[in-house]
């Protein structure tokens, strides 16, 4: 017998919380330390993390393709043991070498582990009606860096970094491989909707499935083109603002202290914007939900560049918020307007861009801050402002008046 959905939901947000925590939100408390330790530069640490997530982008489609074969079980479970492996390998590291093969078998993790996974896991046991799932386990998740930040920070001063990665590759195993575990199983291939067996045999000279025709053909690569764009901008705007906030915030004149007050605003308006998703926007089209998410960091960006340092508030909020809605986008978006077939291999195509996009981001954002300062924030106003473009000219499925399945 299957658990609740309400179990699934919470077991899979817990084991994503510490799989979020302990990649994603890692190197932002230890970097210094190990780089340190490690006689490297700090940004070398950083690399590293890149080369991690380059390989997840490298692997995100064949993991999305094993999910659907074997469903989420098998797979998640396994991340746990390859975060696991990650972390001893990065907590035993005694140079550049050991830096760099640690971080990509974290990479290995990251493809397989984190929300593409497990959305396609949510897809693979509920089919059309996973849109509340997705958003039940982003709103656990939505708290790894407020677990995740402090608890490294607190194990690295009581024991040093190494030993932290020791506590989070033993978190993996202990608390993340059960709960992976207790996941439903699926099936490789889901039976046919009963609507569909009942349909009477068509003649021999009827063709029952036939193939595409061209236009639709175009239209299905158009909005996969346009997607892949959309998530690719907004992991870009997402990773460049968890990276350099504070410090874009101080460039645009907002003292230190304020700045990292502003920055604080963030997580809560994430989890804000999700809350929002669950209960006002479900009744919605996902893409309509998207679309008003797609212009929040932009209208925020040109409020605080018109405004100038009281409008710093607004502009983290409105990035917050709106970020945690796209993050839910991207697990519902591919859902409505493709289906839930193959769904976990074409999530893996499609977030292939995003995740090289993400690797990417730290470094060009910072260049810009560099070269332009405050004006940085342009560049990150005019990609959210392409990114709602692109949502705009996405079209939404129409309804279906056939009696045949989407999927």
């Amino acid at each position: 017998m299957s658990p609740p959905r309400s179990v699934t939901v919470a077991s899979l947000g817990i084991a994503q919380t510490l799989a979020w925590a302990s990649s994603y939100y890692l190197p932002a408390m230890l970097a210094n330390s190990m780089a340190r330790d490690l006689g490297v530069s700090t940004p070398t640490v950083f690399l590293g993390f890149s080369v991690a997530l380059v390989v997840s982008a490298l692997l995100g489609p064949f993991a999305g393709k094993a999910i659907d074969r074997y469903g989420g079980r098998p797979v998640l479970a396994a991340t746990s043991f390859i975060f696991a492996a990650g972390l001893a390998a990065l907590a035993l590291a005694q140079g550049p070498v050991g830096l760099f093969v640690a971080w990509a078998i974290l990479g290995v993790a990251m493809a397989a582990g984190l929300y593409e996974a497990a959305f396609a896991t949510l897809v693979h046991l509920y089919g059309k009606d996973a849109r509340g799932a997705i958003t039940g386990i982003t709103l656990l998740a939505g708290f790894a860096s407020t677990v995740g930040w402090p608890l490294s920070a607190w194990l690295e001063l009581e024991w040093g970094w190494r030993a932290a990665c020791g506590v989070w590759a033993g978190l993996h195993l202990l608390v993340a491989l059960p709960l992976n575990w207790m996941l439903p199983s699926t099936p490789a291939s889901p039976a046919a909707p009963p609507s569909q067996a009942a349909v009477p045999m068509a003649p021999a000279t009827t063709t029952i499935a036939p193939a595409p025709a061209p236009e639709a053909a175009q239209s299905s690569t158009r909005t996969a083109a346009l997607l892949a764009f959309v998530f690719a901008v907004t992991w870009f705007i997402s990773t460049a603002m968890a990276a350099h906030l504070p410090r874009l915030l101080q460039v645009h004149g907002v003292p230190l202290a304020t700045a990292l007050v502003f920055a604080g605003l963030v997580g809560p308006a994430q989890v804000a914007g999700r809350l929002l998703e669950y209960g006002l926007l479900r009744n919605i089209h996902p893409l309509v939900s998207a679309r008003v998410a797609g212009a929040m960091h932009t209208l925020g960006a040109l409020v605080f560049l018109a405004v100038g340092v009281p409008a710093g508030a607004v502009f983290t909020v409105l990035h917050g918020a709106g970020n945690g809605v796209l993050t839910i986008a991207k697990g519902t978006l591919p859902l409505v307007l493709f289906g839930a077939k193959d769904y976990g291999a074409r999530q893996g195509l499609l977030m292939v861009p995003a995740r090289f996009a993400q690797a990417l981001s730290p470094w060009l954002f910072g260049l810009a801050i560099d070269r332009f300062g405050a004006g940085a924030l342009w560049f990150s106003a005019a990609l959210g402002g392409l990114g709602l473009a692109a949502l705009m000219l996405l079209r939404m499925p129409l309804p279906n008046l056939g009696g045949q399945s989407a999927e």
